[in-house]
């Protein structure tokens, strides 16, 4: 019988050589042939392409053979395609396993390429292999499903098994970076104070006014270790949030203020970018019950996270509007916006958008980068409080700039909430 013309066959086979050999075989009696390494892989594959006919072997790294062709029936689409085992499994019982998950062959390996292309075709035409009577398929059905539960069973141990590592891997990670955080504040402190003492010396404040390439120099090294101790400041927190041991030291508290003091570091970078920001202080509630200085970094990582992903010459928004007993503060940008993908991950810790092969470490730089916790510590801040942290932005693109905006919802006094 002639294969009907250009025919799709997907085969799915984990066994680089018999892949290759099929495949070889049907393309050359003129069938289009698509392949899976895996079980998962053949079900993407066949959903997608809607092949004519399927072979599977039963032994798959993943899903067998039959699981493949049960999860195949129970799709509409696929009722009536033809599905055939080619397998190298020759016992009566596996036989009549694979028969009640609904296939309509069952050939045993090794194959025979000369009579592979006809069978194809016989099976294409509509042949089915005789079925076992009823009380054998009814034996066969059964083995089948202990089989089922049996392999579940396994795969859910494993599972447990993997969870359980990968749970006493990300326990060593926190306390690994919290140790080590912990050890770098420490001599990173001594030389904060040795530096300023350096700074307050007549003799370098002598020497920085006769020299300005010294005056220069230390500039650049009491920012320098500014910025690592912020960085390191921001680790500790994270790791407080992280492990449940934040601890909000709640007062009353001027929103308002608060956020000024958030923005006042990012005035230069704002001038130097020709950004603009709508920033009107008296939208925020003056007296509210939260911790000022955990609120003044979570607004201060909002507006650097605006500034970094709005070019040069754009607008950044921060507004607060107070209903009732809670307030909803934004911080909107006209940046490059989001991907919808990335917005799923955006709060998990170091998590970062940009290639870090092209990692930057401005905070106001455009596109600037930075360790991937400012986010996640906005958010672990945010819930500490009672509150909540969104983000919305119809996608990314640097050239139409959609624009993110964050939004945080929360109580005006705060609830103090543990975070798991």
């Amino acid at each position: 019988m002639d294969p009907a013309p250009k025919a799709s066959v997907l085969y799915i086979e984990d066994d680089p050589a018999s892949r290759l050999l099929v495949e070889r075989t049907l393309r050359f009696a003129g069938y289009h042939v698509l392949v899976a390494e895996r079980g998962l892989q053949g079900i993407d594959i066949a959903r997608r392409e809607r092949p004519d006919i399927i072979l599977t072997d039963i032994n798959l790294p993943d899903l067998s053979g039959r699981e493949v062709t049960s999860i195949l029936r129970s799709d509409a689409s696929f009722q009536y395609t033809p599905i055939v085992a080619l397998t190298a499994q020759t016992q009566s019982d596996q036989r009549e396993m694979t028969m009640v998950s609904g296939v309509n062959g069952y050939l045993t390996k090794p194959i025979d390429v000369e009579a592979l292309p006809g069978q194809v075709a016989e099976y294409l035409g509509g042949m089915q292999d005789l079925r076992p009577d009823s009380d054998t398929l009814g034996e066969a059905r059964a083995r089948y499903m202990y089989e089922v539960v049996g392999r579940l069973e396994d795969r859910i141990r494993e599972l447990e098994t993997f969870n359980q590592s990968l749970y006493h891997f990300d326990r060593i990670k926190d306390t690994f970076i919290q140790l080590t955080a912990h050890e770098l504040r420490t001599p990173l402190t001594l030389v904060y104070g040795y530096s300023r003492l350096l700074e307050d010396s007549p003799a370098i404040k002598s020497l920085m006014t006769q020299a300005p390439d010294i005056q220069a120099l230390m500039k650049g090294m009491i920012e320098s270790i500014g910025r690592m101790q912020r960085i390191i400041h921001e680790i500790l927190t994270m790791s407080r949030i992280i492990t449940n041991q934040i601890d909000l030291a709640i007062g009353l508290t001027d929103l308002g203020k608060i956020a000024h003091n958030a923005i006042q570091p990012y005035a230069q970078a704002l001038v130097d970018r020709r950004l603009t920001l709508i920033f009107d202080p008296s939208e925020f509630p003056q007296r509210m019950q939260a911790d000022w200085e955990l609120m003044q970094l979570a607004l201060s990582n909002l507006v650097s996270n605006a500034i970094k992903y709005t070019p040069d010459g754009g607008i950044i928004t921060l507004r607060a509007f107070i209903s009732g007993d809670n307030v909803q503060i934004r911080i909107k940008d006209t940046g490059i916006g989001i991907a919808p993908e990335i917005q799923a991950t955006l709060f998990e810790r170091f998590q970062t958008t940009n290639n870090v092969q092209l990692h930057s470490t401005s905070k106001t730089a455009f596109k600037g980068g930075g360790i991937g916790l400012g986010l996640a510590m906005c958010k672990g801040i945010i819930e500490a409080h009672g509150g909540q942290l969104h983000v919305e932005s119809t996608g990314y693109d640097e050239t139409t700039l959609p624009g993110t905006e964050f939004t945080i919802d929360m109580p005006l006094i705060a609830q103090n909430r543990a975070i798991f």
